[in-house]
């Protein structure tokens, strides 16, 4: 079982930036990529970003690129998602998930998923 908690949520205004931190409670020994996706009100849980373990390759969405950071700080277990220039709409629930193999944008291949941490984007 691996256990995955996200933090570093809150309230800020458009233009601010957040940092979103996800701590898993183990490393899995293989090959594993961690992702980060968001679900807003009303609306279908969506891929942002993706990154294997070593770090070697990340995908985002459209929507962010440019904005987002996803990073690995491998001897801390944690999962990073640096939000600069934040905007109304990327207002949602953020989660993390795990899977084994290669990042990628679809959910149904992540079999661990944490609690989400709310973030809003005041206008």
């Amino acid at each position: 079982q691996v256990l995955l908690v996200e933090s570093g949520g809150g309230l800020v205004q458009a233009g601010g930036s957040l940092r979103l931190a996800c701590l898993a409670s183990r490393r899995t020994i293989g090959y594993i990529a961690m992702g980060w996706f968001r679900q807003a009100p009303g609306k279908e849980r969506e891929f942002v970003a993706g990154i294997n373990w070593d770090g070697g390759s990340t995908q985002y969405a459209d929507s962010v690129k440019g904005r987002f950071t996803i990073s690995i700080d491998n001897a801390k277990n944690t999962v990073y998602l640096q939000m600069n220039s934040l905007k109304p709409e990327d207002t949602a629930v953020y989660y993390c998930a795990r899977k084994s193999g290669p990042n990628t944008s679809s959910s149904r291949e992540y079999d661990y998923w944490g609690q989400g941490t709310q973030v809003t984007v005041s206008s």
